[in-house]
């Protein structure tokens, strides 16, 4: 089974297209489904459901996509290893990111890192929504929350702290709450993952023990984005991480509310495919995001709340 076959299949798999992947790497499209149909044969299964629209990976596709790029991973460090100079990355990276840190801190700071990788292509993903990065071909994802057991690695950078906000104009209708009983003639901007399922309320430190204070709102909102914007209307209060707040807080467009019962810190973690060894532009992109995102886990952002 030579490596070029295996990185052929590795292409099509992360791209979901013979079309593009033929692109890519600089062959006819026949010769690419040329090269799979052998592989398969060799095999003795289906590594692709095929049809006019899609190319997806079978159940053993997905099994042997994921053998096959720690294959590719190890031979290419082993090649590294009798490199007398540094080689250049090369290659293209597949990234999942929360919205809210990828617009404010990670894109800002994106031309650094391709000046010092030329070689490199990123395709990030900006959602909230929880991304499958084996079936999506995804290189890693970074996750703000609590962690599901997904088989995953996860490294945990940080923690982001959270601030409760609300707008002036919300502030001057409604008054400005400073107790947990203040809270019943209020209104809360509800934040979920996945509409339809039931949000928990305002979120606040008890001791070491996280309790939930049931509160009206009329608004429920699936995307950090939304949860923002919906504030900054006046449409109720939100607690979110201070990173993204400050700024509006610094405008006086929101002001910081409870400072006593703000939510946990939410913590901030890398997620990548348990391989005993990272194809190195990935290992790289993952160093520098640790560097970017230190400073902003590391400082709390002081804000004020109102006299």
């Amino acid at each position: 089974m030579e490596l070029d076959a295996l990185r052929t299949f590795a292409k099509v798999a992360e791209l979901t297209s013979f079309t593009r992947a033929a692109e890519q790497l600089g062959l006819q499209k026949g010769r690419v489904s040329t090269i799979v149909s052998q592989l398969e044969s060799q095999l003795g299964t289906r590594l692709f459901q095929r049809t006019t629209r899609t190319v997806r990976l079978t159940p053993d596709g997905e099994q042997f996509f994921e053998r096959c790029q720690s294959l590719l991973a190890d031979a290419d460090d082993l090649q590294a290893l009798f490199q007398q100079t540094p080689v250049a990355l090369r290659g293209r990276l597949r990234i999942d990111l929360p919205i809210g840190l990828a617009r404010k801190v990670v894109i800002p700071r994106l031309p650094e890192f391709l000046a010092a990788h030329p070689g490199l292509e990123v395709e990030l993903s900006t959602t909230d929504r929880r991304v499958d990065l084996i079936r999506e071909g995804m290189d890693c994802k970074l996750r703000v929350g609590s962690l599901r057991d997904s088989g995953l690695v996860a490294r945990k950078l940080g923690e982001l702290p959270l601030v409760n906000c609300a707008s002036p104009a919300y502030l001057q209708k409604h008054g400005t709450p400073r107790t947990l009983a203040d809270l019943a003639r209020h209104r809360l901007v509800k934040y979920t993952s996945t509409l339809g399922s039931p949000p928990l309320g305002w979120e606040y430190m008890d001791g070491d023990e996280v309790r939930f204070h049931d509160m009206p709102g009329a608004v429920t909102v699936n995307s950090a984005d939304a949860y923002e914007a919906a504030c900054l209307a006046g449409l109720g209060l939100i607690q979110a991480p201070a990173l993204g707040m400050h700024e509006w807080i610094a405008q006086g467009k929101l002001v910081a509310v409870m400072p006593e019962f703000t939510a946990a810190p939410m913590p901030v973690s890398l997620l990548y495919a348990h391989r005993r060894h990272l194809p190195k532009r990935v290992q790289a992109f993952m160093a520098w995001l640790g560097e970017v995102l230190g400073p902003s886990l590391a400082a709390s952002v002081r804000v004020q709340s109102p006299p």
